[in-house]
């Protein structure tokens, strides 16, 4: 394993530099080695400031009482995304498809979608997908052990944790198999245009992305439409039958919210798993604990979830005066939420930088809480804990080697290669 992605433990906040590291930091720039080790900056934050001024009217909020404060209220703390996305992205592809998805919207609009997709992903939904996932998550192990067998080269993250999203989500829409394949560049595409600094090169292909998608959606829509599925199966056909009470989607909330339904869907779990699995190979007596008793799989889940939250960063802008910690913000003040930090905050984890498979309670914020709490959790819980369960099952003694790539994105944290030897 490549040591410089190893994550080290948070250094003592208490230490003279630690204070000078929390005034120091810059989200724009931030410090040299921050994304391949970005705990002792939270750790410093967190203790010398958790409110961190970034800008005029921009502050960073790491604390989780802070965040669980932001996240509840949905009137004092807006998701609307319409003014910061016309000023980074104008009126483009990009910008449309944000401000029309189910995550950076607020009341009325965010609860009539949110209804219309919560039906869709209903439990008997979910339970009904757990079969497909082993049948895939086998399929992917058999692949994996022929080419460890033929001595081919093996990527935990191309080879498996990135393709069980694409295909469960794939799965709920009813996506065709051969048309799948542009499904994961689409959606990185589209993601990594949520930088909070962006290149031309990066918007223009998260633009290119969103139309090309569109185009795709429109012409299955209208497939779909003329031969529909089974609404309790097919999530397509039902989001565009809407509710039997008669709540529709328009078709731009349609076409744009199948598009968040991949983006959310791929990437946290992609990282969920590939994050999960690097985890119990920094941390061996944790995989041995977890392979004496299987049980654990379920808060084994939860605790690489909190330890390495796949999702870093939230945003919110405030809709009347409010008080952080001692410092007063206008209304219209944004808020970069620190999930990162406020999941290893000491004040609510106990020895916050043990990674604790039994760990219990864990009131972690991956998937964020209140009224926006992520709508798929539970599909990627479920997605988590049969791919790295069985995986472990196949090839407890697997090893990851030189070579590891950790994405270079702020907002997600995650690997897009993750080589391995998959010994038996």
């Amino acid at each position: 394993m490549n040591e410089q992605v190893r994550v080290k433990q948070s250094v003592d906040p208490h230490e003279g530099d630690a204070t000078l590291q929390a005034d120091a930091f810059d989200l724009g720039r931030p410090p040299e080695g921050f994304i391949d080790d970005p705990y002792p900056t939270y750790a410093a934050l967190l203790a010398h400031a958790p409110v961190k001024k970034l800008g005029e009217k921009s502050y960073l909020l790491s604390r989780h009482a802070d965040l669980t404060a932001v996240y509840k209220d949905t009137s004092l703390y807006s998701s609307d995304k319409t003014v910061e996305f016309g000023e980074k992205y104008g009126k483009t592809p990009l910008f449309e498809h944000h401000t029309t998805s189910l995550v950076f919207n607020d009341p009325p609009l965010h609860t009539r979608v949110r209804s219309i997709l919560a039906g869709a992903l209903n439990p008997r939904a979910v339970s009904a997908l757990e079969g497909d996932v082993e049948a895939l998550v086998g399929r992917l192990l058999d692949d994996l052990e022929t080419k460890a067998e033929r001595g081919e080269a093996i990527d935990l993250i191309e080879d498996f944790a990135s393709a069980i999203p694409v295909e469960v989500i794939g799965n709920l829409l009813a996506v065709p198999y051969d048309e799948r394949e542009p499904l994961r560049d689409w959606s990185l595409a589209i993601l990594g245009a949520l930088e909070p600094v962006l290149s031309e090169e990066e918007e223009a292909r998260g633009n290119q992305a969103v139309t090309d998608f569109l185009a795709y959606l429109e012409t299955l829509v209208g497939r779909r439409r003329e031969t529909p599925g089974d609404p309790d199966k097919d999530m397509l056909t039902r989001l565009i039958l809407g509710e039997k009470s008669g709540e529709k989607l328009s078709e731009a909330e349609l076409l744009q919210n199948c598009i968040f339904i991949l983006n959310a869907g791929h990437e946290t779990t992609t990282n969920l798993i590939g994050n999960g699995l690097e985890l119990l190979e920094r941390f061996p007596d944790q995989r041995q604990r977890l392979l004496d008793d299987p049980s654990l799989i379920r808060t084994a889940v939860e605790e690489m979830l909190r330890y390495e939250s796949s999702n870093q960063l939230g945003n919110r802008m405030t809709t009347a005066p409010v008080t952080f910690n001692g410092v007063d913000m206008p209304a219209g003040t944004f808020l970069t939420l620190c999930i990162g930090a406020a999941n290893r905050d000491p004040a609510v984890f106990e020895e916050p930088d043990r990674f604790d498979i039994g760990r219990r309670p864990n009131r972690h914020l991956a998937f964020a809480s209140g009224p926006h709490q992520c709508i798929g959790m539970s599909v990627a819980r479920m997605e988590g804990q049969i791919a790295v369960a069985r995986f472990l099952e196949r090839f407890p003694a697997y090893h990851l080697i030189d070579g590891s790539v950790r994405s270079r994105r702020l907002r997600f944290r995650g690997y897009l290669s993750l080589p391995a030897r998959l010994d038996r």
